[in-house]
């Protein structure tokens, strides 16, 4: 049977959104297509009519969930802080942030996926300069890199309290991320 494009179309968004998922879940290597297929409710052998490899839809299924999903108005910074470093993200890594999900495992990546790690660490990043009064870069990576790294400490410690701990922290001192803040 014939695929329309309209449903070529969702099928493709479908995997794509399974395997973020399962990717930020479980990570690259451990994650198979066949699951990721199955997860998007559609049979293996479809998969290399929407992608030439696993490494090539690992970059797609990155680069998708890091693409901003806000654009325009600058987001609210006490809010997104309190957002991120919340128990909710902390304990839902298949929807949460894929910086600090995959970081550590895009580092071993070959380069596409790397490529749209960097790509979506630069939107992010821009995002977050928008949100400075004074759209520092410095501040904006500093900041990112406190938020990315206390998520993941967070979620490797096996000390609810600790983790909890490693949050509360972190909100208080990236409440107002600009250098020099009280």
């Amino acid at each position: 049977m014939r695929v329309t494009r309209e449903q070529f179309q969702e099928n493709r968004r479908r995997i794509l959104e399974a395997a973020g998922r399962l990717f930020r879940e479980k990570g690259f290597s451990a994650v198979t297509v066949a699951e990721v297929m199955e997860a998007a409710g559609l049979t293996h052998g479809g998969f290399y009519g929407h992608f030439a490899s696993k490494e090539d839809l690992a970059a797609q299924a990155l680069g998708q969930a890091l693409a901003p999903r806000e654009p325009g108005t600058a987001p609210d910074l006490a809010g997104f802080v309190a957002s991120y470093l919340s128990a909710a993200h902390r304990d839902r890594p298949g929807t949460g942030c894929a910086l600090a999900a995959l970081g550590g495992e895009a580092a071993r990546q070959p380069a596409p996926v790397r490529r749209a790690f960097t790509e979506g660490l630069e939107a992010r990043l821009a995002r977050m300069q928008e949100a400075l009064p004074d759209g520092d870069r410095a501040a904006a990576l500093a900041a990112i890199s406190g938020l990315v790294g206390a998520l993941v400490l967070a979620r490797a410690v096996d000390d609810p309290a600790l983790s909890d701990e490693i949050l509360a922290a972190a909100r208080g001192a990236l409440g107002d991320p600009r250098p020099g803040s009280p």
